[in-house]
C-alpha cells in the first residue's frame, strides 16, 4: 500500500511539473493609451510562450480585466511558430481602456490540438504601466 501511495504521489508531482512548464509573457508595446473606459478594437500585443505542450497546433488568447471582469475583451486563436512567439498584430481584440485609473489585465493562453485542451498559461500586467 505504501508503495502505491509513493507511486501516485510521484505521478502527481510529475503531472504538476509538466503542466507548470507552459508559460506565457507579453508586453503592451505599441498598445495605444486609453483611459476613457470605451475600449476600441486594436491589434494584439506580442506574446512569447515557452514549454508549449507537445502536439499543440494552435493557441487561443483571451484577455480579462481583473478589475472589471464582466467586460469581454475577446482575443484570438493563432497557429504557433516553432520559436514560441506570436507577433504583435496577430489578431484583434478590444484593448485595455480603464476609466481614468490603472487596471490589472490577465491574458490566458490555451494550447489546443484540434478541440482538445492541452494546457493553459497566464500572464498579468497593469495598464497603463
Amino acid at each position: 500500500m505504501r508503495i502505491l501511495f509513493i507511486a501516485l504521489t510521484m505521478l502527481g508531482l510529475s503531472a504538476t511539473t509538466a503542466a507548470a512548464e507552459f508559460a506565457l509573457s507579453f508586453q503592451w508595446g505599441a498598445t495605444p493609451a486609453c483611459n476613457t473606459g470605451k475600449a476600441r478594437t486594436i491589434a494584439s500585443p506580442k506574446f512569447a510562450v515557452s514549454g508549449l505542450p507537445a502536439g499543440t497546433d494552435s493557441v487561443e488568447f483571451r484577455m480579462k480585466d481583473l478589475d472589471a471582469p464582466r467586460y469581454n475583451h475577446g482575443g484570438g486563436k493563432v497557429r504557433m511558430s516553432r520559436n514560441g512567439t506570436v507577433p504583435a498584430g496577430a489578431f484583434r481584440y478590444k484593448g485595455p481602456c480603464p476609466p481614468g485609473e490603472v487596471h490589472r489585465y490577465r491574458w490566458t493562453a490555451t494550447a489546443r490540438k484540434g478541440g482538445k485542451v492541452l494546457g493553459r498559461a497566464e500572464a498579468t500586467r497593469r495598464f497603463p504601466q
